[in-house]
């Protein structure tokens, strides 16, 4: 299917994709003629590299890549925070998830979380020891290596220990994320002895050095995941949490484990599409739109009707998603008729082509935004291996708090909680009984690593966003079924819809004023940045930095596309020859 240009507006971008030689041989259409890599800093990608002219594979690299990124980008991710994994093993056939997703600590109660007047104190919730669940990014890097890789855990951590040692630039986007959380972090000694010391906040330019992390990540190369749960800085963790008032317990630590889920896998038009399985709320939630939408082609429409359907199926599948979805170990979720077709053809059937659904007419009852927060990375190897690996500290620099000696600065994933129902968390986002906090559970994520796979083409896709990410990624999707490219996806404009607040919001060059006022003709509020006729409040001027690799099987070319709107590196496609 081919979408028409107006999907998008015209995009006057300088970043082409970067493609590899054809391959030759006749092995063109079953393995790579190469390996691709996208991620949010191009020292990341460089480290994935380095690995894999090592001998590494693609699981090897990816160690590589989301350690340096837990280095170079402690604004959007870190060993103090987890993440989700997708993974696609060449050799088998075989696809899993690894889920890495913090867990909540015994003493995260729902009560804890309120304010003497029994309203959500989100001081507690987003800043502090209170905010920080137990992380699952170090375990992951372990059972990545372990299980899956071919290089000791020790070689794969090689480039994000020197860069630790050595340090990296300070860049724009990383400043002014500080300059944002400062009050924050300065709370808390161990924060301010790396990112203020003498006094003197970072500054872009500055080489930004971090001992202390860089021996954290040296023990746990060197004893595996004991190197982190357990021993001096397992020690140093629950330290630096008690003398800032939290409560976290060794048995806690070392009790964590990843659970490796299977994959959401359906079909849309053709593509095979394997995401992510809850605690992620991202792969029902595409599964539910793409499914709805499938009941129209999408290129024979005008661009307002074309954006009014994709935002119709967007309201039905969050509003699904504040009820539904949470810890599968914890909540019975009906998975299987969430992501059915036939329930997709009962939404479908009440959305009017013409017309906006007001929120509040879809049941609001139980039935019996975040752009520099996050990060994802893509990879595509010579074998054919895939990783789409997107890990998170939550809000910009997590909790804000770093365990003194560890350089380890902690996550405020509670906040992901439902920790009073029906009350919004930063991303606006309600949730209920399903994703309501307790010991050991897993909060709800959008996070959604994504496959693609098609009779002649693979893509590997994700991004961070917050509650954005689904439907960038649900864009990034419908971009590649209209055969764009893998940097004309990754730079495609963005529109979002999450149920409540009952409202489009968009960056800046999404719409054009026509599409904008013909949206609201239809009873659609829309939210443009500066936009007069939403009141000027308008959301982030730009969302997200979606990055994503794709395999051209019939052609033997690889290609990639980082966001462009990430300008430190991130448009840096890299690739290896075979």
């Amino acid at each position: 299917m081919k979408l028409l240009p107006k999907l998008v507006l015209p995009l006057i971008l300088a970043f082409a994709p970067v493609l590899a030689a054809q391959q030759k041989d006749a092995n063109a259409g079953r393995q790579p003629p190469g390996a691709a890599i996208a991620s949010g800093h191009a020292l990341a990608t460089e480290a994935g590299l380095q690995i894999l002219r090592e001998g590494g594979n693609a699981f090897d690299a990816a160690v590589a890549v989301s350690s340096t990124l837990s280095v170079v980008e402690p604004i959007s991710s870190g060993l103090g925070g987890g993440g989700f994994f997708l993974l696609h093993e060449a050799k088998s056939g075989r696809d899993l998830f690894l889920d890495a997703r913090e867990v909540a600590p015994r003493s995260a109660t729902p009560e804890a979380f309120l304010d003497k007047d029994g309203n959500l104190d989100s001081d507690r919730a987003e800043n502090g020891p209170w905010s920080a669940g137990i992380p699952g990014l170090p375990a992951a890097l372990v059972e990545l290596a372990d299980k899956h890789g071919r290089l000791p855990l020790k070689a794969s951590l090689q480039p994000a220990i020197r860069i630790a040692e050595q340090g990296f630039p300070v860049y724009a986007r990383m400043a002014r994320g500080y300059a944002s959380r400062r009050e924050v972090m300065d709370r808390y000694p161990g924060t301010r002895a790396v990112y203020s010391p003498d006094g003197k906040p970072i500054q872009e330019g500055d080489l930004f050095k971090q001992p202390d992390l860089a021996r954290t990540l040296r023990a746990l190369a060197d004893r595996g995941f004991d190197g982190f749960y357990r021993g001096d800085v397992a020690e140093k963790l629950l330290k630096g949490v008690k003398d800032e008032g939290g409560v976290w317990t060794a048995e806690e630590l070392a009790g964590y484990r990843v659970r490796e889920r299977a994959p959401i896998v359906f079909d849309y038009r053709g593509w095979k599409i394997t995401t992510a399985p809850p605690p992620s709320s991202g792969g029902i939630a595409l599964a539910s739109m793409l499914q709805i939408l499938e009941g129209w082609d999408l290129s024979k429409l005008d661009e307002p009707h074309r954006i009014h359907l994709v935002v119709e199926a967007m309201r039905r599948a969050y509003r699904d998603r504040t009820f539904y979805l949470g810890d599968p170990d914890f909540v019975k979720i009906p998975q299987r008729t969430l992501t059915s077709r036939d329930y997709a053809a009962g939404l479908r059937a009440t959305i009017n082509p013409d017309k906006a659904t007001p929120s509040d007419l879809l049941s609001g009852q139980q039935t019996p935004l975040e752009d520099e927060e996050t990060t994802h990375f893509s990879i595509i190897d010579a074998e054919g291996n895939r990783v789409a690996g997107t890990q998170t500290v939550n809000l910009l620099y997590g909790s804000g708090l770093i365990a003194p000696g560890t350089g380890v600065l902690l996550n405020d994933e509670m906040d992901d909680f439902a920790l009073k129902p029906g009350t919004p968390n930063a991303f606006g986002v309600m949730g209920f009984d399903a994703n309501a906090p307790k010991p050991g559970k897993r909060m709800l994520s959008s996070m959604t690593p994504t496959f693609m796979e098609s009779a002649d083409k693979v893509a590997v896709l994700g991004t961070p966003g917050g509650s954005r990410i689904i439907t960038m990624v649900l864009l990034g999707v419908l971009g590649y079924d209209a055969g764009l490219d893998a940097q004309a996806v990754a730079a495609l404009p963005r529109y979002h819809h999450q149920w409540l607040p009952d409202v489009i919001q968009a960056e800046g060059n999404a719409f054009s004023a026509q599409t904008a006022s013909a949206l609201r003709a239809m009873g659609h509020q829309v939210d443009l940045p500066g936009d007069s006729a939403a009141g000027g409040r308008g959301s982030s001027h730009v969302w997200g930095n979606l990055q994503t690799v794709e395999w051209d099987k019939a052609k033997g070319v690889l290609s990639g596309g980082s966001d462009p709107r990430n300008p430190v590196g991130a448009a840096k496609i890299a690739q290896s020859a075979r």
